[in-house]
Parts: C-alpha cells; sequence; structure tokens
C-alpha cells in the first residue's frame, strides 16, 4: 500500500500503510495528533490526541485522559481524501511514520507557502 501526497505540481508517494498526522493549535499551541491507516482506497481514523485543552478545544465526549493527553476515537468514515492547507501563518503539519515526525512539507520539496496538499490512498 501506499500513500499520495500532492500540492499543486508537487507529488510525492510513501509506502506505508499507516501514519499519524500531527499539528499545532495556532491560537492554543497544543499538540493534536491522529493516527490513520490505508484500507481499501481509504484512509480510515483509529484514534486522536489532544495535548491539553484551551478556549474551543475541549476533548471530545469519551475522551480519556492519560499522562496529560487526552485520547479518543473519532467517529469520522473512512475518508477518499485529506486536503490541508499549507500556510506561512501557522505552524506546518507534521508526518509521522513509525513513531518517527518530520514536517509534512519536507515530503513536497518547493511547495508553495499558501497551497492546499492532498493526501490520499495511492490508486493502484
Amino acid at each position: 500500500m501506499s500513500l499520495c501526497l500532492a500540492a499543486g505540481a508537487v507529488s510525492a508517494v510513501l509506502a506505508i500503510e499507516s501514519f499519524t498526522l500531527a499539528w499545532m493549535h495556532s491560537i492554543e499551541k497544543i499538540r493534536w495528533e491522529e493516527d490513520w491507516r490505508i484500507e481499501g482506497h481509504t484512509l480510515v481514523i483509529s484514534e486522536a490526541r489532544i495535548r491539553g485543552s484551551g478556549a474551543g478545544m475541549e476533548p471530545p465526549a469519551g475522551s480519556v485522559l492519560k499522562d496529560g493527553v487526552w485520547h479518543y476515537r473519532p467517529t469520522l468514515p473512512p475518508q477518499k481524501m485529506l486536503r490541508l492547507t499549507h500556510s506561512p501563518h501557522t505552524a506546518g503539519y507534521e508526518l509521522c511514520i513509525d513513531g518517527s515526525c518530520r514536517p509534512l512539507a519536507d515530503h513536497l520539496p518547493r511547495i508553495d507557502n499558501n497551497v492546499v496538499i492532498e493526501i490520499r490512498e495511492c490508486a493502484s
């Protein structure tokens, strides 16, 4: 299985079956993380975490606090694609693979500052 990343004319293919998407809340500066896996031709979220809480960032119902981190299972249905805005006005998204995180933009060198990054399963 492979994950396809695209931002305008720039693209990349990663031979992975699962990943974590992470980012910092632009106002509260609190880290959010989502665990995703490829199932068929869709992306399925399995768990999410919020490393704190703040204004407008209350953990969802059913969340469990473990060592200062809220854990929960989102009820989002399988997604064909994730669309993320890459902007110079906020910290960028991180893509974590097997526990190693790096900026999502590192996988797409030379992308524009204001572009939408699309993440999807690569069509077989």
